[in-house]
């Protein structure tokens, strides 16, 4: 418990913050789905709510164990087990959910395995990188990290295929950023990512672009996303809907917003008001101002946890920290970056504040590790 005394409040406050905001969010974008549905104004909130308080839990939970734990060989092989398992099983009974089968239902929940491989490759990679920095600087860095890339790759590979475009890009870039930290050529590695961006603006887009065209992948949602991102207004009775409708939301806004639980969007004109378009829905109630407000304190949440990083003595803690920081940064810029029509929507949650269970508490183990290891820092300060 004396951990507790510890508390890095620059991590623990906007995690707080942005948690509860989430909640009021979610029941002001909710309410309308819920009565459409022929269920209650307030079911969003309940489930939101106790996904928090669990969340909380969790969060708790992680702060005060022992990070060793992590790193026992049983509880990996299991965890690996499970993450593979899981994401297998996935392809013979997922609950499909805008056109990806990403989902397995138990009972009034819908669990997202792609959420919980984000925190597994974080901790398990950090623990490879760390154990093997001394091989990789006499065997060379292929030869000692091969196989970890392999495994991840497959991992990236199963969600990719669900598909789950956002889910696959965001777990590729903690990858990404974790190899890179453990040695890798970073002028090759730029190399490689910018070759990997022009690859898919000069080539897969043109080509998902015709290919979307033809008769028989008219209705394939990915396809069509690419579709409605190039070019919204054209297709804004179709699959162009959700990007018209967000402009639309984000101009009723304006700088200070039309008030709380006064969006029109969200009475049917924007899909999935609630989780992937809530930010469009925040910023037409309460505006611009209160949009960078969240902003701000999410900015605040992953510079912290890089300071924490950078501070570290132990490689393994810092490694967390900026696979936890390259989580945060990407998912968020995602989710921005398909409600303002910058990248194509890929059904990724805004952190914190989007509606759902599995990144709720995806969320609070990540940010309890980072916690966890920033208290152990101000503890070692503070007795030395």
């Amino acid at each position: 418990m004396r951990k507790l005394k510890y508390l890095d409040y620059w991590l623990f406050v906007p995690y707080l913050v942005l948690s509860i905001f989430g909640i009021v969010m979610v029941y002001s974008a909710s309410a309308d789905i819920g009565a459409q549905n022929g269920g209650s104004p307030r079911s969003y909130l309940f489930k939101q709510l106790m996904f928090v308080i669990l969340g909380l839990t969790i969060y708790t939970f992680m702060v005060l164990m022992n990070l060793n734990k992590l790193r026992d060989k049983k509880v990996l092989k299991y965890a690996s087990i499970l993450a593979v398992c899981s994401l297998l099983f996935l392809l013979v009974v997922g609950k499909t959910i805008n056109g990806a089968a990403g989902w397995i239902r138990l009972g009034p929940i819908s669990i997202q395995p792609a959420e919980f491989v984000k925190f597994y490759l974080i901790v398990w990679l950090a623990h490879v990188i760390d154990r093997r920095q001394d091989a990789i600087a006499l065997e060379g860095w292929w030869t000692v990290m091969l196989r970890p890339v392999i495994i991840s790759a497959g991992m990236v590979g199963l969600i990719l295929i669900q598909p789950d475009l956002g889910g696959a890009t965001i777990n590729a870039s903690i990858v990404f950023v974790l190899l890179l930290s453990s040695g890798f050529n970073w002028k090759r590695a730029i190399t490689y990512f910018l070759a990997a961006i022009l690859f898919v603006v000069g080539v897969v887009f043109p080509l998902a672009i015709k290919v979307s065209e033809l008769s028989f992948a008219k209705n394939n949602y990915q396809l069509q996303r690419v579709v409605a991102f190039v070019d919204p207004f054209k297709h804004s009775q179709g699959v162009g809907q959700q990007l018209v409708n967000s402009y639309y939301a984000l101009s009723n806004g304006g700088v200070f917003g039309v008030g709380w639980g006064n969006s029109i969007q969200k009475t049917g004109y924007l899909p999935e008001p609630n989780t992937d378009f809530i930010m469009a829905i925040l910023a037409e109630e309460l505006g611009l101002i209160t949009a960078l407000a969240v902003i701000s304190l999410l900015f605040l949440i992953i510079t912290r946890t890089v300071l924490v990083g950078i501070r570290s003595s132990s490689s393994y803690h810092a490694l967390i920290c900026y696979g936890a920081a390259t989580y945060l940064t990407v998912q968020t810029l995602f989710n921005l970056g398909g409600v303002l029509g910058l990248l194509p929507i890929t059904g990724v949650t805004f952190p914190f504040i989007s509606y759902g269970g599995s990144s709720t508490w995806t969320l609070a183990l990540v940010m309890g590790v980072v916690m966890n290891i920033s208290a152990r820092q101000k503890h070692y300060r503070a007795t030395h």
